[in-house]
């Protein structure tokens, strides 16, 4: 597989001989984590038994009636905010029809032609450093199915299963869905955006957006074509669940696509689904227009209607979003693109970062300390910024022994494992431990002193220009001092007591 640069900065790939381009748009649906589902009062759960929070109303019974869940409303507000959409001052709710074992009403109340937020964008972070505009068509809500758990036969899998079990505990759960336009050209790209909307997503505040539990799942719209072509025939990849599942899924349907226009055969719209354990893609079901759904106005719900002031109030609640937060860390704090943009992504290590800068007056230092030794420790151990031992006011007096010369950077890192395994503050295992750096000029000279007087046949080599021959003595002062001479009053010593033996 060749690649090449596109017109947005990103890399697309070009497959066989002839360059054929991919098209790719994602359909994302976000479960919001309100207490209680979008119609009706059951708590919103993962984990529980099957089928223990359910009622007549998420299970479609005869006569009842759904009611909006209003935090729900607030929560998909601030999505198509954060994602600068325009929003609807009147929508509506439609039943969307179709009989599927996980949908007990044999519908879905969703939004169809009028979306709570049209027209939005976000600007995605390519690897190469550019900025690749995805158009946002829509932000609406929904209400989630229930799951299918498919099980005997090859692996669980869905095309080899026995039998599949129903549990409607997801089922009613709020639901966001953001639909880009097909401005994606490639799985990298793909995968950028949903990794980059994930943590846009889970910066507002409105969702866990956790991939493995299910309250983050992706569709993708797939065609391919060769470059200034119109648009091909698409297929839909459903319930990517990873953004390594995404990454392989398109993959493969992009180069089956290929496969079939290089041999002749035409591209079938359908419904397909990617198996990660065999690679293959197969046929779910024969692809739905939106007429197949039989759109008609949910007829026991009110118009929803959003008043400019409960648009502008929720706007002024929304977070410091990434983009914005990534040019502030460069501006204020001297941060290069690639560091700004680690931390803007993942908000409570850039607030932990920003306490330490902010605590030390050292942003250089701050950073190259939270982005590598603190990062390279939790990643070690699997944890959150949140979940570290070591806060951020404790980095921060360690990092003051250091701008003091108190320690070393070598000590800092030991005392920094010691902090994070006992839990004490720094100056008191540098107490405990012996390990303050020795600043003091009149006891480092006279150590010095010593040192070059032991070391006459060095000393005569450096002062005829061997200038590498100051390792050695800063070696030798080093071993007499256990270590914790400070390093650059040592060499600054040396220099001194070497040039004053070559004078005389």
């Amino acid at each position: 597989m060749r690649q090449d640069v596109s017109k947005a900065g990103g890399l697309v790939p070009l497959f066989g001989n002839g360059g054929w381009e991919a098209v790719i748009g994602l359909e994302i649906h976000v479960q919001l984590n309100t207490r209680t589902k979008m119609f009706c009062g059951c708590r919103v759960t993962f984990g529980e038994p099957p089928n223990t929070h359910v009622c007549p109303v998420c299970l479609g019974h005869p006569g009842v009636l759904p009611v909006i869940n209003e935090k729900a409303v607030e929560y998909a507000t601030r999505i198509a905010l954060a994602l600068e959409c325009r929003i609807a001052e009147h929508t509506i709710f439609h039943r969307k029809n179709y009989f599927y074992p996980d949908l007990p009403k044999a519908y879905q109340i969703s939004q169809y032609d009028l979306p709570l937020g049209v027209g939005g964008h976000l600007d995605v972070e390519l690897e190469d450093g550019t900025l690749l505009p995805v158009g946002i068509t829509r932000v609406h809500l929904e209400e989630d199915a229930g799951k299918l758990i498919h099980a005997g036969g090859a692996s669980g899998r869905i095309d080899g299963a026995d039998y599949s079990l129903v549990d409607f505990n997801r089922g009613g759960t709020p639901l966001v869905e953001i639909v880009t336009e097909p401005d994606i050209k490639s799985p990298e790209q793909a995968r950028a955006f949903l990794m980059q909307l994930r943590n846009l997503v889970r910066q507002l505040g409105v969702s866990d957006v956790n991939m493995e539990e299910g309250s983050l799942r992706c569709d993708a719209n797939v065609s391919v074509r060769r470059p200034e072509e119109p648009f091909g025939t698409k297929t839909e990849l459903k319930n990517m669940n990873s953004f390594r599942f995404l990454h392989h899924g398109l993959e493969a349907e992009i180069e089956r696509q290929i496969a079939l226009l290089e041999a002749g055969e035409s591209v079938v719209q359908e419904t397909v689904h990617f198996d990660p354990v065999t690679g293959r893609v197969f046929t779910l079901r024969g692809k739905e227009e939106a007429h197949d759904y039989r759109y008609f106005p949910e007829p026991d719900l009110p118009p929803l209607e959003l008043s400019r002031e409960y648009v502008e109030r929720i706007r002024a609640s929304l977070p410091e979003l990434p983009a914005a937060r990534k040019e502030r860390l460069i501006r204020q704090y001297g941060l290069s693109s690639k560091e700004a943009a680690i931390l803007a992504a993942d908000r409570p290590l850039a607030d932990y970062f920003e306490a330490v800068a902010q605590a030390t007056g050292e942003p250089r230092l701050s950073a190259n300390w939270v982005l590598g030794d603190l990062s390279g420790y939790l990643n070690a151990r699997g944890l959150d910024v949140e979940a570290c031992p070591v806060t951020a006011s404790a980095l921060a007096e360690l990092l003051g022994l250091v701008l003091e010369g108190t320690l070393s950077g070598k000590m800092a890192k030991e005392v920094f494992e010691a902090m994070a395994a006992s839990g004490k503050c720094a100056r008191d295992i540098v107490a405990e431990r012996g390990l303050g750096q020795i600043s003091d000029v009149a006891q480092l000279e006279a150590v010095v002193a010593r040192v070059v007087e032991a070391n006459p046949g060095p000393a005569e080599e450096y002062r005829q220009g061997r200038e590498r021959v100051l390792g050695f003595f800063v070696g030798q002062v080093m071993k007499e001092t256990g270590g914790q001479a400070n390093p650059q009053l040592v060499n600054d010593l040396l220099r001194k007591h070497l040039g004053t033996a070559a004078k005389a």
